[in-house]
């Protein structure tokens, strides 16, 4: 029986990709505007390499680009994309369909809810109260609370040890197969995929549940 339910908080409560790329739009044009002589998409193409070397969490990585452009650090330029980046960042942070009201019915029927992110606490927790889902779980693991990415068991050990709940009893749900479902089933945990957010076209994801949409959480718990 499901007495707890793990989200993954990136493409699976939230579309962090649509927000990552708007925010970088805005920060490309922001440089720009500020008289950098750039290629709008070869820049984008540029930033993304940077990320996908660094992570999608990597702090600096307009440092790095403007670096590589100009041969230094030019501060007007670095001003103008953090800026530019930040008012867009708070502007599309937003949940996906159903999010918050699947979450308030999920607390209603007595469950346990907790959030098991690769993300840095800091940032963790900033986009939980830009969306007002601060409150609504009973532990957030993040990546300082255990020095372990996902599918390392170590997250989800902790977690689990946060909600008092048995491995079995747990339901674990996200957006990349190779993470969180490859690494609840190490602990015999149940695990739903986050279709919804799957930026990776997956086929086959080997999760017991194949979610459309995050409310088909209700009729699992419903049929459990």
């Amino acid at each position: 029986m499901i007495k707890a339910v793990i989200f993954d908080l990136d493409n699976t409560l939230m579309d962090f990709m649509k927000m990552k790329s708007m925010s970088v739009d805005a920060a490309i044009n922001g440089m720009i505007e500020a008289g950098l002589d750039i290629d709008f998409s070869d820049s984008k193409n540029k930033i993304y390499e940077i990320y996908e070397k660094k992570g999608f969490e990597y702090q600096e990585v307009f440092d790095d680009f403007i670096k590589n452009e100009c041969g230094c650090l030019e501060n007007k330029y670095l001003a103008a994309a953090i800026v530019s980046y930040r008012k867009i960042k708070d502007a599309t942070m937003v949940l996906y369909p159903n999010v918050n009201s699947t979450l308030i019915k999920l607390s209603k029927f007595g469950l346990k809810l907790g959030v098991l992110t690769d993300a840095p606490s800091r940032e963790a927790w900033i986009r939980l109260y830009s969306v007002s889902m601060h409150h609504l779980f009973d532990a957030v693991v993040t990546l300082e609370d255990t020095g372990q990415c996902k599918p390392s068991p170590e997250p989800f050990i902790k977690i689990s040890k946060l909600l008092n709940k048995e491995y079995e009893n747990i339901l674990m749900v996200g957006d990349w197969p190779e993470r969180d479902v490859i690494g609840a089933k190490q602990l015999n945990m149940k695990t739903a995929f986050a279709k919804y957010g799957d930026m990776f076209k997956t086929k086959h994801s080997g999760a017991d549940y194949d979610l459309n949409d995050i409310s088909e959480i209700i009729q699992i718990i419903n049929d459990d």
